[in-house]
């Protein structure tokens, strides 16, 4: 089967089995909540512990619905409104957001920008995925002690983003078919996931009329550089958040879910 024939099935289905996820997920998320509420987890840490486990199988699930309704983006590159918002604000505050967690694994992480300020045309949501997506790529496989660098740059009309990791690289023969969605291969290799997430990465960037480029040495670490075009869109109004993806949830924890610690899901921890 051709690529842009699996891309059209992957497009066609996925969002609605995510559909049907989200539903369950509700369901089982209330009952949930009724069986051990807030007061009592506050009141009993051993409980506490014991709930966080299923609050973290939660957000993994609800992260991999989001994929999976994402999906459609893979036989598509025209379906982000583009608005101008600030990139360096947005990007900063997700390395912000992200901080304390990285150092529950025992990982730096570094938001490097000369930049105050930079007004650009983008999706914000989709940004915002991107960006969890890489930056729970690299939490995964950087060892404790390691560095997590994110550095965004504006020069010859391009904004760029990148991220880099002190972890184990990626295997030659690995690089090649990295963008390749739902391969066997990448459900077997713990942490595992749906295969889904590079592939949704490099959509997102075409998305914004831009690329997707990586870099990775054995034992020395990955470079992942999302560069798109610095431009602004038509639409002068600032874009201000519209619908949640998250669905209310700590956004947080939901795009780093498969790279933390249980313990960073204790009801203690939590915004």
């Amino acid at each position: 089967m051709e690529q842009n024939q699996r891309n059209d099935i992957l497009a066609e289905l996925l969002p609605t089995l995510s559909t049907q996820l989200r539903y369950m997920l509700s369901n089982l998320h209330l009952a949930a909540a009724s069986l051990v509420p807030v007061e009592a987890r506050e009141a009993d840490a051993a409980l506490d512990a014991q709930a966080a486990v299923l609050d973290q199988s939660y957000y993994q699930i609800l992260r991999l619905a989001n994929n999976l309704s994402a999906a459609a983006y893979l036989g598509k590159t025209d379906m982000f409104t583009l608005r101008n918002c600030d990139i360096v604000e947005l990007i900063r505050d997700i390395c912000d957001r992200s901080r304390l967690l990285a150092e529950k694994i025992g990982v730096r992480l570094v938001f490097s920008c000369r930049m105050e300020r930079h007004i650009c045309a983008l999706e914000r949501d989709a940004m915002e995925q991107l960006m969890f997506q890489l930056l729970s790529n690299a939490f995964k496989f950087t060892p404790r002690g390691g560095t997590v660098t994110v550095e965004l740059t504006a020069a010859d009309r391009q904004v760029r983003l990148s991220v880099f990791d002190t972890g184990r690289g990626i295997e030659p023969e690995r690089l090649a078919v990295l963008f390749e969605p739902c391969r066997a291969e990448e459900l077997q290799q713990p942490p595992g996931g749906a295969g889904l997430g590079l592939p949704l990465c490099r959509r997102i960037a075409q998305g914004h009329g831009g690329r997707i480029l990586v870099r990775s040495e054995e034992e020395k670490g990955t470079q992942v550089t999302v560069a798109i075009p610095d431009r602004l869109s038509g639409n002068a109004v600032v874009e201000e958040r519209g619908f949640d993806y998250a669905g209310g949830f700590n956004r947080t924890l939901l795009g780093l879910a498969d790279a933390l610690p249980t313990s960073a899901f204790r009801i203690r921890q939590q915004d």
